[in-house]
């Protein structure tokens, strides 16, 4: 499609979108009471057609920050009703979803700045030649492309703490080594996302376990941490991922539209599409100086820093246990006051080998935020979109639909609370919010007359669902980091990760389907032949679409 053409689709569809929301609401007074006013659509399907429509442009017409602008501004409308001036005060200044709220939150602004301060950290690791350094000595050791594949996935799942500081740290360390072997810059997101978030949810100690343990509904006789690690031989989307991704590189197993940027990048073309987010931060030149001790300590530095500033922020140092300071830890919190440490202890470390003056470490400060631009202009309209969301109260559509139709389906479950979460995630772009959503709904339904296994296994669906939808949505923030991290175009990111994605879904799908059935059959030791069988599942699956795939023999 030309540019023209992708001109005059994107603004015919703004306008019948227009149109469409103007049509479907009421007009509504400029002066409203925030306690009592609710939008036409409130807590109905239209609530969720603002991510919708963000999401279905920006997959036709490729253009990310126009796709999200146009979501907001249709969730505003539909929360105004049509009324042009509330439209207006409500995408900017309400106080729950405006965007100029969204970036005052302390926890979306520690975000932000952890962002900055990888962003520096990664221009001061370039600018020694440390980035450099370790690429060259990786040749040395990962001498294919497999390998280059396998060791970033190892570097994923070694950094479990948190999907955002995975997905930056992984990006920047691997980026040399990937791109030297020719992995192209959306294979290279999809490992980072697919060792990020996947890894997390099942990992005890990480940012995402201390969330899922607060989505446990107070007062209830369940031990939130306890029943978290239950659910890990039952998070199905999480495992399926982690072996998809050891298959398709160990098979050399490419489809959908990642096949053509793997054929492109053996040729040379790391990205297929003109679009480079990151200007020519990849093409500066490289000190010949710089030693891999140089990249690796800082690394190191950073995931130390981190940890500790997590569970300083849950209290280890006043008395908690590593455990309860994990659960209790503010992640924003804990990764800007470790990456600030550990910009201090690099900056230090590199004036000491004489690497680095004190002006070229002050120039890398607008450079490392320059190159961060792009992924803070997605996620706080990413966050704006969500906030639209949920303003029309679309949680309370997903949680009445659950709630009401738990009780004839409960076999069948597991597999529905699969989907619906995995749609929720999707279309809001956020996991933690389906925890917080989903689980006490989960929790409510297997009440005192159920068994334990059954809500073990619902709740593992309500987590590997909210995962998988994360994972294939464009307004993911994690979504959003992988792009980030492997300096890869978001929309190449999200469109070749997709059919990855769905695949890993549809099996995982069936082994919620069969866990449902043996968990209501059986105890638990027997309903954990699921697991087993779902894995089987998925390399049967990747087997058949091999040879669907496989290019025809020469005659």
């Amino acid at each position: 499609m030309t540019m023209k053409k992708k001109n005059y689709v994107f603004l015919a569809a703004v306008i019948v979108i227009a149109a469409v929301l103007i049509g479907i609401s009421v007009n509504t007074p400029g002066t409203v009471d925030p306690e009592t006013y609710q939008p036409a659509v409130y807590s109905t399907l239209g609530a969720l057609l603002p991510p919708v429509i963000a999401i279905a442009l920006a997959l036709i017409t490729k253009e990310v920050y126009s796709s999200l602008f146009v979501g907001i501004v249709a969730g505003a409308l539909l929360y105004a009703n049509g009324n042009l001036e509330l439209m207006l005060n409500t995408m900017l200044f309400n106080e729950d979803g405006g965007m100029v709220y969204k970036l005052a939150d302390s926890w979306n602004v520690g975000i932000l700045v952890f962002l900055v301060i990888l962003g520096i950290m990664v221009a001061l690791m370039n600018l020694v030649g440390g980035s450099a350094a370790f690429g060259q000595w990786a040749s040395t050791h990962i001498k294919t492309r497999v390998g280059a594949q396998l060791a970033t996935m190892v570097l994923g799942v070694l950094i479990f703490v948190d999907d955002y500081f995975n997905c930056l740290t992984v990006g920047s360390v691997m980026r040399p080594v990937t791109d030297r072997h020719q992995v192209s810059r959306a294979k290279l997101a999809y490992l980072i996302d697919a060792t990020a978030a996947p890894v997390c949810i099942i990992a005890p100690v990480s940012s995402w376990a201390a969330a899922v343990t607060s989505s446990v509904p107070e007062g209830s006789d369940i031990n939130g941490f306890a029943m978290f690690l239950s659910t890990i031989p039952f998070n199905f989307y999480a495992l399926t991922t982690l072996l998809m991704v050891i298959l398709i590189t160990v098979l050399n197993l490419d489809y959908g539209p990642m096949r053509l940027h793997e054929i492109n990048a053996r040729k040379g073309d790391l990205f297929t599409t003109d679009a480079r987010p990151y200007g020519n931060a990849d093409d500066e030149p490289v000190n010949p100086n710089g030693q891999v001790i140089d990249l690796v300590f800082p690394i190191a530095v950073l995931i130390f820093c981190c940890i500790v500033g997590m569970v300083y922020t849950g209290g280890f140092f006043s008395g908690e246990s590593f455990v309860n300071a994990f659960a209790n830890a503010d992640a924003s919190m804990g990764l800007v006051l470790g990456s600030i440490v550990t910009l201090i202890i690099t900056f230090c470390f590199y004036m000491i080998r004489g690497v680095m003056s004190f002006k070229e470490f002050t120039g890398c400060i607008p450079e490392g935020f320059k190159a961060m631009v792009a992924p803070i202009l997605i996620l706080t309209m990413a966050w704006t979109l969500s906030g639209m969301t949920g303003l029309l109260g679309a949680k309370y559509y997903v949680h009445d639909l659950v709630a009401t139709s738990a009780g004839a389906l409960k076999l069948f479950l597991p597999a529905i609370i699969f989907l619906v979460a995995l749609f929720l995630a999707f279309s809001t772009g956020t996991s933690w919010g389906t925890f917080a959503i989903l689980i006490p709904v989960v929790c409510h339904v297997f009440g005192s007359g159920d068994t334990y296994q059954m809500l073990v296994i619902s709740i593992a669906a309500c987590l590997s669902g909210a995962v998988c939808g994360d994972h294939c949505s464009p307004i993911s923030d994690t979504t959003i980091m992988a792009s980030a991290g492997a300096h890869s175009d978001h929309v190449n990111h999200v469109s070749t990760q997709l059919p990855y994605a769905l695949t890993a879904a549809a099996v995982s799908f069936v082994g919620y389907i069969i866990a449902g059935i043996l968990g209501y059959a059986f105890d638990s030791s027997i309903a954990l032949i699921a697991t087993p069988i779902t894995l089987v599942l998925m390399v049967v699956v990747l087997l058949v679409i091999r040879k669907v795939t496989a290019e025809p023999a020469a005659s």
